[in-house]
């Protein structure tokens, strides 16, 4: 039985690694890498530890953001179901370029305020939110605001005016349905609870400035049934 404990096997793995190190002696371990038994006691294998993503929000983060909610006026509740209703049932189209686009809809919001002798920090604070809708609508209506009977339409302008703003050219339809979808957008601003309080009071403002003025802005007239041509690019 002598011998039996010195002549102990060596894994096969272990092995290997003894070749490795004896022709890599000169090499020094780079960063991550670990140490054998005899590496340096002061400075032990580093454990890679987890990055955190800077882009990405942690779920408490997501939970209290999902909330943000902007509250369409009764009033305009009706026109939303009738503009769905002449787009994908009736096969209508707005016509486009609108009478009264969205810039300018914004723009005569912006001087009514002005109009009713505004302080200088309100009338900043209205000149920011309607840049900031404009800014939100020209980025969200070809992704989010459109219907799927208005996607050859969206193409067709595109085309035909590579250089305008669609702000320039969609009206005030368009403009309501923003604002069905612009509080899940609202939900990723990094505004603290008070200054996108005061945001949506702003918000909730321009809605009743809509409603105030909605015999003009909706009107069925502005819609036009769609000719065959184009209902077979829609299919």
């Amino acid at each position: 039985m002598r011998g039996a404990a010195p002549n102990k096997k060596i894994p096969a793995a272990s092995q290997k690694n003894d070749v490795k190190t004896k022709k890599n002696k000169q090499k020094t371990p780079g960063p991550g890498e670990g140490t054998s038994s005899g590496g340096d006691p002061t400075h032990p294998p580093r454990k890679k530890r987890a990055r955190v993503d800077p882009t990405v929000e942690s779920e408490e983060t997501f939970i209290n953001r999902v909330e943000v909610k902007v509250k369409i006026p009764e009033e305009l509740k009706p026109w939303l179901v009738d503009d769905w209703d002449l787009i994908t049932r009736q096969k209508q189209l707005f016509h486009l370029p609108a009478k009264k686009n969205v810039d300018t809809v914004l723009e005569d919001y912006a001087n009514y305020k002005k109009s009713r002798g505004n302080s200088d920090s309100k009338e900043f604070a209205v000149n920011e939110v309607v840049a900031g809708v404009r800014e939100y609508f020209n980025v969200m209506l070809g992704t989010q605001l459109l219907y799927k009977f208005e996607r050859p339409q969206y193409a067709d302008i595109l085309a035909n005016h590579p250089d305008t703003s669609m702000s320039q050219i969609y009206g005030a339809p368009h403009l309501l349905r923003l604002f069905v979808r612009i509080g899940a957008m609202l939900a990723y601003t990094p505004l603290d609870e008070k200054s996108l309080a005061l945001l949506l009071s702003y918000l909730q403002d321009f809605l009743k400035y809509l409603v105030k003025n909605s015999a003009s802005l909706f009107n069925a007239s502005d819609y036009e049934v769609a000719p065959p041509e184009y209902h077979r690019k829609a299919v």
